[in-house]
């Protein structure tokens, strides 16, 4: 066994072996966009209520702080289903669980919507965390068992544009429906989205269909046996240096999204037009570098090259915004070199993550992994909403440059990581 590849190793579990329709290219666009469009509704939920945070003040009789706390519960119920849903995916296929994720998201806008209290708007954000904390494990798991290889790179970057998209749809979407109307028919509008993209999914279903992973053979059944077979994959080191890369990317978008435009507004007297501006452009140049990232995620031997080149580059970015005197019409510009850079990186990060994984768990991975996601987008605006407060805008940057060089170290970690691989006995 020590001797065996991975390929001879999946082979031997039940169940475990991808099912690549290589010849087959219609399958695996029909499969990418469907996935591609569920994610986006992701993302779409995460950024529902931040734009909106100026009515739900005023609504709600609260502060900002407060309405923080809200997206800090959305995050954190999110991040622990996303960890038990890789099991769900495993035990029962990634398409009924897609069906439930994108049925809660539509669930918890339209809570929003029809929320009368602060509590209300708390226990709506419960049911959209638990909606959005399914959809990477089902995700990563239908690309790696049906998408072929050679188109896997594409695949992850279809992934990695539509969450962008998603993120730069919701204001989009809400601010104008909430100034025509009310930030009601806002949200309930969101949630009947959510719900149309239900039934398209739907109606694709069969480029869905994944029959779930068999059990480990082997041993006696017992207890001992079943816990070794569920969560053997806890012992792998990579795993837990893919989790720690994932907190820290988490944490990096976090501060793009909440502080980084208002604070390079601040320092280089930016025009609020222009500010409001700097994460769209840096939203669609991060969708343009995934375009790209997916091409050179093609040969899977140096996704970690591509990961230091991207975000080392964007560390450059940041601590030029953060340090050097510019004029306001550059700052837009920077976003976009930024969001360029690690769109680059985008598939690689992904990759880094699929080789990390035995054939046997894919959604038990993914789904610890990805739950780093949820703890960094939790933990980071109070983090560096602290730096905000005092006014340490130099900061904002410094450690925005400092954490992506994290992440460039964290990808290497997980490389020299001895991959272990569970037995099927």
């Amino acid at each position: 066994m020590k001797n065996s590849t991975t390929k001879d190793i999946a082979a031997s579990v039940p169940g475990a072996a991808p099912i690549h329709p290589s010849a087959d290219r219609r399958q695996d666009a029909g499969l990418i966009a469907l996935v591609g469009v569920a994610h986006a509704m992701s993302h779409f939920t995460q950024l529902l209520l931040a734009p909106l945070f100026p009515w739900l003040k005023d609504a709600f009789n609260v502060g900002y702080a407060e309405l923080g706390f809200v997206l800090t519960v959305f995050f954190v119920v999110s991040c622990i289903v996303q960890a038990a849903s890789g099991f769900w995916v495993d035990r029962f296929g990634p398409r009924p669980i897609l069906y439930v994720g994108l049925g809660l998201l539509g669930l918890g806008a339209m809570g929003y919507a029809m929320s009368t209290s602060y509590a209300m708007l708390l226990a709506s954000a419960v049911v959209a965390g638990v909606g959005n904390g399914v959809f990477h494990p089902a995700d990563y798991t239908l690309f790696n068992r049906k998408v072929a290889p050679q188109r896997l790179g594409h695949a992850y970057s279809v992934h990695g544009i539509t969450g962008s998209l998603g993120w730069a749809l919701a204001p989009a979407f809400v601010v104008p429906l909430a100034l025509a109307f009310s930030w009601q028919v806002a949200l309930a509008a969101a949630g009947v989205l959510s719900w149309l993209v239900l039934l398209l999914v739907w109606v694709g279903r069969r480029f869905l269909d994944l029959p779930a992973l068999a059990p480990a053979a082997g041993g006696t059944g017992g207890a001992t046996q079943t816990d070794d077979s569920s969560f053997g994959f806890l012992k792998i080191p990579a795993v837990w240096m893919c989790f720690v890369f994932f907190f820290f990317y988490a944490t990096v978008l976090s501060v793009v999204q909440t502080y980084a435009p208002e604070s390079a507004r601040q320092l280089h007297a930016v025009p609020a037009q222009w500010a409001a501006i700097c994460l769209t452009i840096y939203m669609v140049a991060n969708a343009s570098g995934m375009v790209v990232g997916g091409f050179l995620a093609a040969d899977p031997n140096r996704c970690e090259r591509i990961v230091a080149t991207g975000f080392g580059a964007a560390a450059v970015v940041a601590l030029v915004v953060g340090l050097m005197p510019l004029p306001a019409m550059a700052v837009p510009l920077l976003f976009g070199a930024m969001g360029l850079a690690s769109g680059l990186a985008g598939p690689s990060r992904d990759l880094i993550v699929k080789r990390a994984a035995p054939p046997n768990a894919t959604g038990r991975v993914y789904g610890v992994v990805y739950s780093g996601l949820d703890i960094g987008q939790a933990v980071a605006p109070l983090i560096f909403g602290v730096l905000m407060d005092h006014g340490r805008l130099h900061a904002i940057w410094i450690g925005l440059a400092a954490v992506q060089l994290v992440l460039i170290t964290s990808a290497f970690r997980v490389r020299r990581a001895r991959r272990t691989v569970l037995a099927a006995a």
